[in-house]
């Protein structure tokens, strides 16, 4: 019995057992690819997100992730309350649901 399973380990190794290693290297290249495609991005743009949501001020121009723009009234721990046009309505929203600042800088008209 113990025969026939190194039998079958040497015939997977194949000659010289370079087989083996490599099919241990492929799924460590695979995760590391993932990694530099998929969820280092994300973790930049994660990290830009959480930049500019510490630094709201009143008097900016948002979008929520609901598509509502107003201007940023008064800031609170993680809600705001924003005035949306035309009637001047005030919406108090997390900030967890601003989708970006719209707003322009003074030099740049």
């Amino acid at each position: 019995m113990l025969t026939g399973i190194l039998s079958v380990a040497a015939i997977a190794a194949g000659p010289g057992g370079f087989g083996s290693g490599f099919s241990l290297l492929l799924p460590v290249l695979m995760i590391g690819v993932v990694y530099l495609m998929m969820i280092r991005p994300q973790q930049k743009k994660q990290k830009v997100w959480t930049q500019m949501l510490s630094d709201l001020k009143t008097g900016d121009r948002i979008t929520t992730t609901g598509g509502i723009r107003g201007t940023i009234i008064s800031l609170k721990d993680d809600a705001l309350i924003m005035r949306v046009a035309p009637d001047g309505i005030k919406i108090e929203v997390v900030k967890s649901a601003i989708a970006s600042v719209t707003t322009q800088e003074e030099g740049t008209k």
